[in-house]
């Protein structure tokens, strides 16, 4: 990309938004000016390639580079639906070797790493185990990330990390116990919230650091 293009692109990535919970404010990570990306996790990455990355370079690159890109985020998103059907899958193996070889006609030999070659084995994978979405770890990375931001002793994080989970669940069976008319549980990156609405004109809202 020239430098205007990728300023351009940069700035598509910075004005898209999501819908609470499905993706991270992956904005804050687009430094327009230095024309870089920084901080991105893995299911942001994720999310990035699947639907930002074919829609963005579209109008900025050629378009036997634009093609091979976008047949990869489709692959992907075939490759990480909740249903799977077996013919798609014995087609994704076909069609991900055909986005390789064009590759090897525009990226240098260096862009050809071990993780580029895992794509050809994802297909089987999914035939063998079954839907992506059930076996991959970020539910389980979220919720390490929650547990950490409750250490408050670094000497013992175990402990700190039972006394907010405790703090948590007695907030929840007390919610339960008074009879809240909605009890409301919502977890985000920076914090879980309980909201117990006691009344319709009042509301107790304690916050735990999670």
């Amino acid at each position: 990309m020239k430098p205007n293009e990728k300023k351009e692109f940069l700035k598509f990535v910075s004005s898209v938004k999501f819908p609470d919970g499905y993706a991270s404010n992956i904005a804050r990570c687009v430094n327009v000016d230095g024309g870089k990306f920084t901080g991105l996790k893995s299911h942001d990455c994720h999310v990035f390639m699947q639907r930002l990355l074919p829609v963005g370079i579209r109008h900025l690159l050629p378009e036997d580079v634009v093609k091979p890109i976008m047949l990869l985020s489709r692959c992907f998103s075939q490759l990480t639906a909740k249903t799977l059907r077996r013919t798609d899958m014995f087609q994704l193996r076909h069609d991900i070797v055909q986005v390789l070889c064009k590759f090897e006609m525009i990226f240098p030999p260096a862009f050809f790493t071990s993780m580029i070659h895992v794509m050809v084995h994802l297909p089987e994978e999914a035939l063998l185990a079954g839907p992506v979405n059930y076996r991959w770890m970020y539910p389980i990375e979220r919720l390490l990330g929650e547990l950490k931001k409750s250490v408050r002793n670094r000497a013992k994080p175990e402990g700190s990390i039972i006394e907010a989970w405790v703090q948590y669940e007695s907030l929840t069976f007390c919610g339960m116990t008074v009879g809240a008319k909605n009890h409301q549980h919502r977890s985000s990156n920076n914090r879980s919230i309980i909201t117990f609405y006691l009344e319709p004109s009042k509301s107790f809202t304690p916050l735990l650091n999670l």
